[in-house]
């Protein structure tokens, strides 16, 4: 079944047009590709970059603990590594927890208000945790910290599906995660600069890395109330003409949505065997991007760096990740391949942790972090993206989404005990060894799916031989004949 670049399905679907003359063709065809462009350039300027700032505090908000640790706080609060692990642990459960009800929460409450509540409840929080002074308040914080920001990746992706067709999400998923990979460079050069403020007010410089940052997402938590649109009838910077254009690209990419909330359509989805499939891998993968998130700084800071240097090392590996990552978006959806990116993304985690576990230089040791960092920043998005776009209706989408991080979370609950409870720093071997297996395991769950869904694109391909569009029993969803599988 082969793909076009330019098309939104296989070639072998003939979608129903009409007799149109070759001239009027050319017309439409021309008005169509001046709305193409116009429409979606207004999503990109007015609804990623807000999306991308929520993502990237929450990323920052979450692991510039990481930092924290290098910067003393570990040591001024007393705690072991074993406790130092609960407290990562403790920010996972709630988080977890609370992200299938957040995401069944924003279809029926509205993304313009529960995501900006969430963003500005967890600065609040996060700024509280620069003022502990007990291992106690900081454990207190971390599970507020969880279960504010549980909702937040699952429901940028579900927010996004209200916008975009399917085969142009993976690049928008991207450029918003994108900012994930940047935080780890940001917070970085953002940490190596605060500790400077050492002794202002009378606390140490982690804790002014908590409360700056966590200030910053409260103020933007509050302007963000004005910004979001709830859904696309409610898009203040759309014509009606451009409302209906969106209609109708959405309509044609995903069959019609469900109206309301319907418990039939979460149980439909939890029997999609593209969930579990492409579940696992989430499991494993998450695991390699949380481990590398929390412990990069501690890993460079293990190689022989001092803190501060560490802080700054800790940059290059997530500014290449992002970068690659866009290049791997943009390939992902031109080519429709999502499956393909995984694998390579899998792949390039799997050689970082072969260097890393293979040689005694830290050069070496130091170089492998660009492999392995840039493989877990590929893969998050265009899975996320995968997972999104091979379910439907909404509720059912926004269900196997919930699951999605649900397991990649429990991935990270894994990845706060890896690196130095259960294998002590600084050669990590047992976490390495352990990541490299889950590196392959990954690949493995990716080239199943990948199969099933070809599969289930072939059964859907011999349907549509023996049966029309309109003869087919409605409301099926991405069970339907005409909804193909992104690959």
């Amino acid at each position: 079944m082969a793909l076009s670049p330019q098309s939104a399905f296989p070639e072998d679907v003939n979608l129903e047009k009409g007799d149109v003359d070759d001239g009027v063709a050319g017309v439409v065809g021309v008005e169509d590709l001046v709305m193409e462009g116009k429409v979606w350039r207004k999503f990109d300027y007015r609804v990623l970059p807000v999306m991308s700032m929520f993502f990237l505090l929450s990323f920052l908000d979450r692991t510039n603990i990481g930092n924290a640790r290098v910067a003393g706080l570990q040591t001024d609060l007393g705690m072991s590594n074993k406790q130092y692990s609960i407290a990562l642990t403790v920010t996972y459960v709630p988080y977890i927890l609370s992200e299938l009800p957040s995401n069944l929460m924003l279809k029926a409450v509205g993304p313009d208000l529960v995501l900006p509540t969430m963003l500005t409840l967890w600065g609040i929080v996060t700024t509280l945790q620069g003022i502990v002074n007990s291992y106690s308040g900081l454990l207190a914080c971390r599970f507020f910290i969880g279960l504010l920001e549980g909702g937040i990746f699952p429901g940028l992706v579900l927010y996004l599906s209200y916008f975009y067709p399917r085969y142009k999400m993976n690049t928008r998923v991207t450029l918003f995660f994108s900012s994930a990979s940047l935080s780890g460079a940001f917070s970085g050069i953002l940490a190596y600069g605060i500790i400077q403020m050492d002794g202002v007010g009378s606390r140490p410089g982690w804790s002014w890395i908590f409360i700056l940052e966590g200030s910053f997402t409260f103020l933007f938590g509050l302007s963000s109330y004005f910004i979001f649109p709830r859904s696309l009838e409610k898009t203040w910077f759309l014509s009606d003409e451009e409302k209906e254009y969106v209609k109708g690209k959405l309509f044609e990419d995903i069959q019609k949505e469900e109206e309301g909330f319907s418990w039939k359509e979460v149980v439909e989805a939890l029997k999609l065997p593209q969930l579990w499939l492409l579940g696992a891998a989430f499991f494993f993968a998450a695991t390699i991007l949380f481990g590398l998130a929390y412990f990069s700084p501690s890993i460079i800071q293990g190689l022989g760096y001092t803190a501060a240097d560490a802080q700054l090392m800790s940059v290059p590996p997530y500014a290449v990740a992002c970068i690659i990552a866009l290049i791997a978006s943009f390939i992902s959806d031109r080519y429709r391949c999502r499956g393909v990116i995984c694998v390579i993304s899998a792949l390039f985690c799997a050689i970082g942790f072969a260097m890393f576990l293979g040689s005694q230089s830290k050069h070496v040791q130091y170089g492998s972090l660009f492999f392995s960092v840039t493989g877990a920043y590929m893969a998050a998005p265009t899975q996320a993206t995968w997972n999104a776009n091979n379910a439907s209706p909404q509720t059912r989408r926004a269900t196997v989404i919930a699951i999605g991080f649900i397991l990649a979370n429990s991935g990270g609950i894994l990845a706060t005990w890896l690196l130095g409870s259960l294998s002590p720093a600084p050669r990590y071997t047992k976490a390495t060894i352990t990541l490299l297996v889950f590196s392959l395991l990954a690949v493995l769950f990716y080239v199943l799916n990948i199969l099933y869904l070809r599969m289930q694109n072939a059964e859907k391909a011999e349907r549509r031989k023996t049966m029309s569009r309109e003869n087919e029993k409605p409301e099926l969803g991405d069970h339907s004949a005409w909804y193909i599988y992104n690959l």
